[in-house]
C-alpha cells in the first residue's frame, strides 16, 4: 500500500494483490520505521458501513472503507478513476482517496476496450 498525505488528503493505493486480500477480509498494512522515534502503522480494512472513516492516532492509524464500493471498483478495473470520500467528524474536511494501481490491474486483467466488450490481454 501506497501512502501520500498532502494537506488535508490522503491518497491510499493499493496494487491487485492487495485488493484480493482486502476483499477476502484481511487488512492491508503498512508500517514504516522512524528509528528511536517509532513507527507508523496504517491498516486498510473494509467495513458493512456506508462511509469511510478513519480511527486511531497519528501513529498507528485504520482506515475503514465501505466494502460494497470498493466491490463495485473493482468490477470496473482496470481503470484510472478511484474512490472519493469525505471523513465525517471528527476529522472534518479531511479528504481520502483510493485507488488500485492502473499498471497493475492492467497487467493482471488486460486492457478494457471502452463498448467492444472484449478484453485484450497485456504482454
Amino acid at each position: 500500500m501506497k501512502i501520500q498525505i498532502q494537506s488535508q488528503r490522503v491518497r491510499l493505493r493499493i496494487d491487485e494483490n492487495e485488493l484480493a486480500n482486502l476483499l477476502a477480509g484481511e487488512a492491508v498494512e503498512s508500517r514504516t520505521r522512524m528509528g528511536d522515534l517509532g513507527e507508523l502503522v496504517y491498516l486498510l480494512r473494509l467495513h458493512a458501513a456506508a462511509e469511510a472513516s478513519v480511527v486511531g492516532t497519528l501513529s498507528a492509524t485504520e482506515f475503514h472503507l465501505p466494502r460494497q464500493d470498493i466491490v463495485a471498483l473493482q468490477a470496473r478495473l482496470p481503470c484510472r478513476d478511484g474512490l472519493s470520500f469525505d471523513i465525517p467528524a471528527p476529522l472534518q474536511d479531511l479528504q481520502l482517496q483510493f485507488d488500485v494501481d492502473v499498471r497493475d490491474s492492467v497487467r493482471q486483467r488486460g486492457v478494457q476496450r471502452r463498448g467492444a466488450g472484449e478484453v485484450v490481454k497485456a504482454v
